[in-house]
């Protein structure tokens, strides 16, 4: 039995070649359509308050799956949970394009929603990552197949403009146009899961009696132990955080009279802070130890939400927005890597699968309660309000730290 926990190379095994690729193309996937996501529900609504129910719709479409898919996983491994994952979001793209074609707002609702069980796919696939890789090496195990997403999600809204060009060839709204890119994607994600070798014997012996484990007894679990509930604060908060402010910045650009060009920019950059730097996110958090880098993800995002209001306050300027945007996605690079490599380590072997997808759900859960509320917030107060309302959350994330220093002795 021992061999299957002898020491694996996480940056070169089979798995994680598959697994990088995935995220690659999910990348592309995920971020060509949320640059345009908002925009296209305006379009489409005539509702600006609307707008933000767009990536409302992604991310609880992300939290519904991200349970179920941690239990599909522990019962059938990971390479079945992430190809259904990528798979129903192939499907979800797919009916956002009908949708936005006949201009029926349930099916494109539906759409969206389906569309984030892609999010969900890639976010379990970091914790994939770590399942055969040692102690001491989990972070970076998993900032590499994390950091594989760069390059996809970079690429993605650039191909905004494109997919628009595109779309219009075909007779279609332009702002679906990026859509057929994400439709693409996650179909060929589909496929490069689901020949994934399956590291199935780890998990199923780690799994045991915590296949039984629900969402609610895994927050009892979590509250119970304050690591392990300030890690899966420090994911859940800078998920939320992170989409409040991204996902309106492309309105608040698009109502500032900026290109769809100029916003593709301003995302590449924010989703290059999000995914360049996490090797060395990873390495720090194994170096230093998770809880630090925690702290100094918290940093970061209190620097751009003071940002963020300085360029509402007067004349939006890209030279405020760019490096505001990509500091906003090393923060979440911070909270995510350092906090789900607290998660991976604080609960019991038995538990792990079950919490890490308890985790998963309460992040996107989290993230579409907050932006349910954005296009209003943007609205009624502008980007404004729109930083006050991630820096509340900010405060919530601050108490729960300093209720887990008193576990010190348990902290990475």
């Amino acid at each position: 039995m021992t061999h299957h926990h002898e020491p694996v190379d996480p940056a070169f095994g089979p798995n994680h070649w598959r697994l990088a690729t995935a995220q690659l193309l999910s990348g592309v996937g995920i971020a060509s359509g949320v640059a345009v996501g908002a925009i296209l529900v305006e379009d489409i609504s005539g509702s600006t308050a609307l707008a933000g129910f767009a990536q409302t719709a992604t991310i609880l479409g992300a939290g519904l799956v991200g349970f179920p898919l941690s239990k599909l996983a522990s019962r059938r491994g990971r390479r079945t949970a992430l190809a259904l994952g990528f798979g129903l979001g192939a499907v979800g793209a797919l009916l956002i394009l009908l949708g936005a074609q006949l201009d029926v707002l349930v099916v494109l609702f539906l759409g969206l929603t389906l569309f984030g069980s892609a999010t969900a796919a890639g976010l379990q696939s970091r914790y994939a990552a770590t399942d055969l890789a040692p102690v001491d090496q989990r972070a970076r195990a998993m900032s590499i197949v994390i950091w594989a997403t760069t390059v996809g999600s970079v690429a993605g809204p650039q191909l905004t403009a494109p997919g628009a060009a595109l779309g219009r060839v075909l007779g279609m709204n332009g702002l679906v146009g990026p859509y057929l890119f994400s439709l693409v994607s996650f179909a060929l994600a589909t496929l490069v899961t689901a020949t994934m070798r399956e590291p199935q014997r780890p998990l199923a012996e780690t799994s045991g009696s915590g296949e039984d484990l629900s969402m609610l007894e895994c927050l009892r679990m979590a509250w119970a132990r304050p690591t392990a509930f300030f890690g899966m604060t420090a994911v859940v908060a800078g998920q939320i955080m992170m989409v409040a402010v991204m996902v309106m910045t492309p309105l608040h650009m698009h109502h500032q009279d900026m290109s769809l060009t100029v916003v593709g920019v301003v995302i590449s950059g924010h989703i290059l802070g999000m995914y360049g730097l996490s090797p060395v996110v990873g390495w720090l958090s194994d170096r230093f130890g998770p809880t630090k880098v925690v702290y100094l993800g918290m940093v970061l995002f209190l620097v751009t939400f003071l940002v963020g209001i300085l360029d509402a306050l007067g004349e939006s300027s890209l030279v405020r927005l760019i490096p505001t945007l990509f500091l906003l996605g090393v923060a979440w690079s911070c909270t995510l890597i350092a906090g789900s490599a607290i998660v991976v380590g604080a609960v019991e072997p038995t538990a792990r699968v079950p919490f890490q997808g308890t985790v998963d759900a309460l992040m996107n859960f989290g993230a579409a309660a907050v932006t349910a509320a954005t296009g209003t917030v943007l609205a009624l107060y502008g980007f404004v309000g729109i930083n006050l309302l991630a820096a509340a959350v900010l405060l919530v994330l601050l108490a729960i730290a300093t209720r887990a220093r008193r576990d010190r002795s348990r902290l990475g």
